[in-house]
């Protein structure tokens, strides 16, 4: 079945049987839509320009690109930074960029992205805009939050979320206490002078601390809180997952499906490892014309646990996201 027949047989079936859908096994999970060409990725975030080029971007020196017109077939391009901010040596001695995550609001694109040591919390998030989205063209605005060896969160992984009542949020996190987020100022792009909580979103409490990679939507009613679970970066051992939990407010409280608390282990799979898909993660959520597409990276069991460029849609007819 091509993936848009699978689509309209998906949305004709009542949301009780849809439910049914969401994967109890690992045989259950979708494999990745096929994309062709430059395909190696981690975190990956894409969008849509104005032209109906898709633009991707993703973890790797001075932010890695990647372009489709056709979401099929991938050209790599040039580093979103020719030349890498001088702040960034601060927090890795590498210095190379992680996790982007792209938006376009009033004219121009925006990416969050964070900067850091493999397996430290000495992190920053920074900012940069560009009219136009390529590579090259943007301008850095420097950090927006940071986090240190004394902090019990981790400044990484960032995804803003901008809110119908125009508010914008800012989630990010890695490890340690889990999944934060901030109130952002839409002038600025930076943190709201007048509300400086750091809200909680998504915790492991017991056992591994690994919950990370944060993306909200909202549908239908709800926010809901996608996280990468689990160890990432390991190749073919790499036991990445991601899942979800939903909310009637943005700052939480998240529950999976079962009702448990995503501040308490919850999170309702959406990805899992199988056949020679492994450890999808890094996940963003994408809005496109046939529907919502969740962008991640797997590593491929067949390629010696190379990191490759996973999408899928997402159907949302039971009140939660099932990727097909």
């Amino acid at each position: 079945m091509s993936r848009t027949s699978r689509r309209t047989a998906l949305l004709a079936l009542p949301a009780a049987a849809l439910l049914a859908l969401i994967p109890s096994s690992a045989s259950a999970y979708p494999n990745p839509g096929t994309v062709t060409g430059s395909t190696v990725v981690h975190d990956p975030t894409m969008i849509r320009t104005s032209s109906g080029q898709y633009l991707l971007y993703a973890t790797g020196g001075g932010m890695a690109s990647k372009t489709s017109s056709n979401r099929i077939a991938f050209s790599a391009g040039a580093d979103a930074f020719s030349s890498r901010p001088s702040w960034w040596s601060t927090y890795s001695s590498v210095p190379e960029a992680w996790a982007p995550d792209i938006s376009y609001h009033g004219g121009k694109y925006l990416m969050y992205y964070s900067v850091s040591k493999f397996g430290s919390n000495t992190s920053a998030i920074g900012l940069a805009g560009s009219s136009t989205g390529l590579p090259g063209s943007w301008t850095d605005y420097g950090t927006v939050y940071t986090s240190s060896s004394s902090s019990d969160y981790n400044a990484i992984d960032p995804n803003l979320f901008v809110d119908g009542d125009g508010k914008w949020w800012l989630s990010f996190g890695s490890w340690w206490t889990g999944i934060k987020m901030i109130q952002i100022n839409p002038s600025t792009g930076k943190q709201l002078s007048t509300n400086t909580t750091r809200y909680s979103l998504a915790s492991r409490p017991t056992g591994t601390k690994a919950v990370e990679a944060p993306y909200i939507v909202k549908r239908n009613g709800y926010y809901y809180l996608f996280a990468s679970y689990d160890t990432c970066c390991a190749g073919a051992s790499s036991t990445y997952k991601v899942k979800v939990g939903r909310a009637t407010s943005v700052t939480g409280p998240y529950y999976d499906k079962n009702g448990v608390a995503m501040m308490n282990n919850g999170g309702t799979p959406v990805l899992e490892s199988h056949g020679r898909y492994i450890g999808p993660g890094g996940q963003s959520i994408m809005n496109d014309v046939d529907g919502d597409l969740i962008v991640y990276h797997y590593y491929d069991g067949q390629d010696n646990g190379t990191p490759k460029l996973g999408i899928n849609l997402l159907n949302w007819s039971s009140g939660w996201p099932v990727a097909y």
